[in-house]
């Protein structure tokens, strides 16, 4: 199945995720490896899970305290290829030291303010480290979803750097928002199994039918 930009499944817990996303054709599956976070898996989760699937990215999710070190040595033991950063306090230089590519998540209220990027555009983007990107949650759509002006900010936020989006997203009101905002993807949620090998996907067959190319 092949999709209209890359997507990544933050979340996974589960065998029943892993392999749907990834037959769905997620480009990455996200494991929580921070025991800090809620829903942290241990390493043998993420290497028992990551050997079930192929040709996707095995991408870990560190909060802002952990280590590099100890981040570089899980990427090292569960071969991940790319990390998701999020609840950072520290500068972004601070994680120059990664081994691998890095999202770094960012408040939703700093991706559109309009002060922050007026400074991003001259100094931020210079400032991320070499293959960093940016996630952000997208503008949550009222009754007004379909105006121009929320297109034209997340437009605006996605043209200062390679932006990721999360966010609440429907069928109904992605074409119109890829389409205007251009983002460098989008990072969906997963979920629990309601026991195990059994997981409802209406939600997420919906979103991927509507990415589908």
């Amino acid at each position: 199945m092949s999709l209209l930009l890359p997507v990544l499944v933050r979340g996974i817990n589960n065998l029943s995720d892993a392999r749907y996303c990834a037959g769905m054709g997620a480009d990455g599956l996200i494991f929580t490896l921070d025991p800090s976070l809620p829903g942290a898996v241990d390493a043998a989760t993420v290497k028992e899970l990551a050997g079930w699937v192929a040709g996707v990215e095995i991408i870990g999710e560190f909060g802002g305290t952990m280590p590099v070190s100890e981040i570089n040595r899980l990427v090292e033991e569960c071969s991940l290829t790319r990390v998701l950063l999020r609840d950072s306090s520290q500068p972004v230089t601070a994680y120059s030291a990664l081994t691998v590519p890095a999202v770094l998540e960012i408040p939703q209220m700093a991706a559109y303010d309009g002060e922050y990027h007026q400074q991003a555009q001259k100094s931020f983007t210079a400032a991320l480290p070499a293959g960093f990107e940016l996630l952000t949650r997208a503008l949550d759509f009222g009754p007004d979803a379909s105006t121009d002006e929320g297109y034209r900010i997340m437009a605006g936020a996605a043209a200062t750097a390679p932006l990721w989006l999360s966010g609440s997203f429907t069928p109904e009101t992605l074409p119109a928002l890829l389409a205007a905002v251009q983002p460098a993807g989008l990072i969906l949620q997963g979920g629990d199994e309601i026991k195990p090998g059994i997981r409802d996907f209406d939600e997420l067959e919906a979103l991927f039918e509507a990415l589908e190319e």
